[in-house]
């Protein structure tokens, strides 16, 4: 894998050589600019890990340079400020702009790489615990002792070792993100940026910048693809992804490089992308949705998630894990699942998959008293009946996710809800959803549902 890049930004000569040769000894990758206009062109070609930035300068200073930078979407990496004869009030200002430190010239080399070994280190944690805001438990190994989730986990692990892309398949709910993590953390790009995008949730007219970034104005926004250098870009519900983008970003895989939104100089793509859907991308061709050539692009390596009802025998281990799960990190009080509920929930539907399985687990240990959790409990938590699209106290959507993303979850769980009132039998359940039925044929076959399992 490649190293860390960092910019030197220094109009002496000999300093800007001196800098570079030393960290070029220690494995860095290292580009030198000669002041304010190069060090502009040189983030415009290449976003870096870290920035030596000299303060006087004779085009433009770099306390203004700093400024320009953090007036963007913030610095794009640590910054470290060299000079001979700076002031306090200067070092002030630097640290106020963001600065990760100050270095007074002539540089000790013991300091400078000791400087940039923490200044990177701290990046590298910073990034870890947004990540861990963003998605509040850390990447752990998929839970479940079934024959297929095992399958699952050595498929995955022999994947990883390899650079290729992936496209993971599954209903909502049943895994997809947690696969992606731990595919990228059994990947030589482990220590490296993981970047989700969530497609649906962009608006069409703003997805290029999302993932290409942008240059308006002189400024550089820094776009998922860049954001995930050398790391992995996992383009979550893929399928909803406007043709224009997807044009961009076949593009983009077929060059080796892609513009920024109103730039003009091709940025280098060194890249691993997941993507991962709930529909049938073959069927999003055919439609005219999806581009056929994206698709072969994206399909090198299909992994399919399967729902929780196809591996049932693993849900008792995911109530343990989720149980253990909420008290360590939300404090909340621990309770146990007995015989008879733990039995009665292997048996459930799970039509949200584990999402839901999550959700009932908390809303358990958050409303209920006493240290067992019992069938009696779980069924009213659940709603009573069993049926599908009872999960959750009459209403299986989760909030926590895009609308059209919720859309979809509602209406298979009502017509999974209806075929099952009607007994497979399309006309009535037509006639009780008051839909068309040559419609209600179309919605059942976008959303997967199987008619004659029902009858």
């Amino acid at each position: 894998m490649s190293t860390s890049h960092i910019l030197v930004v220094d109009d002496e000569p000999d300093i800007r050589g001196l800098v570079k040769e030393i960290l070029e000894d220690e494995d860095y990758t290292v580009v030198a600019a000669d002041g304010g206009t190069a060090a502009r062109q040189a983030l415009r070609d290449r976003r870096p890990d870290l920035v030596l930035l000299d303060i006087w300068m004779p085009d433009i200073d770099g306390i203004s340079l700093l400024k320009e930078w953090a007036e963007d979407d913030g610095l794009p990496c640590p910054v470290i400020m060299m000079s001979g004869h700076g002031t306090v009030e200067t070092a002030v200002e630097a640290t106020r702009l963001g600065a990760y430190d100050f270095l007074e010239k002539p540089l000790s080399l013991a300091k400078l790489l000791l400087t940039v070994e923490r200044a990177l280190e701290a990046d590298k944690l910073q990034q870890e615990n947004i990540g861990l805001r963003r998605h509040s438990q850390p990447v752990v190994e998929p839970t479940g002792k079934s024959a297929v989730i095992q399958r699952l986990r050595e498929q995955v692990k022999r994947i990883a070792q390899h650079g290729t892309w992936v496209l993971i398949t599954g209903e909502p709910g049943s895994g997809r993100e947690t696969f992606a993590r731990y595919l990228h953390s059994q990947s030589p790009r482990r220590d490296l940026p993981f970047i989700e995008v969530s497609v649906s949730s962009i608006a069409k007219e703003n997805s290029a910048r999302e993932l290409f970034g942008s240059e308006e104005g002189g400024h550089i926004h820094y776009g998922a693809l860049e954001q995930a250098r050398r790391g992995t870009l996992f383009l979550d519900e893929v399928a909803a992804m406007g043709i224009e983008a997807q044009a961009q970003l076949l593009g983009a895989l077929e060059s080796g490089s892609f513009l920024r939104v109103g730039g003009v100089e091709p940025v280098q793509i060194d890249v691993r992308i997941i993507a991962a859907t709930q529909r049938k991308l073959e069927d999003e061709v055919q439609a005219g949705n999806f581009r056929e050539d994206l698709f072969y692009y994206l399909n090198v390596v299909p992994l399919h998630i399967p729902p929780l009802r196809d591996h049932r025998e693993d849900v008792p281990d995911l109530l343990n894990y989720y149980l253990d799960y909420f008290v360590e990190h939300e404090k909340l009080p621990y309770r146990r699942f007995d015989m008879s509920a733990q039995n009665f929930l292997r048996n459930h539907q799970w039509h949200g998959n584990i999402r839901e399985l999550k959700n009932l687990v908390q809303r358990l240990l958050i409303l209920g008293a006493g240290e067992e959790i019992t069938q009696n409990e779980v069924e009213m938590a659940i709603g009573g009946t069993g049926l599908p699209g009872t999960e959750g106290a009459g209403f299986p959507v989760s909030f926590d996710q895009p609308l059209r993303q919720a859309r979809e979850q509602f209406e298979k769980a009502y017509l999974e809800y209806q075929l099952h009132k009607q007994s497979g039998n399309v006309s009535r359940m037509a006639s009780e959803a008051g839909m068309e039925r040559t419609h209600l044929y179309r919605k059942l076959r976008s959303l997967n549902i199987e008619i004659k399992d029902r009858k």
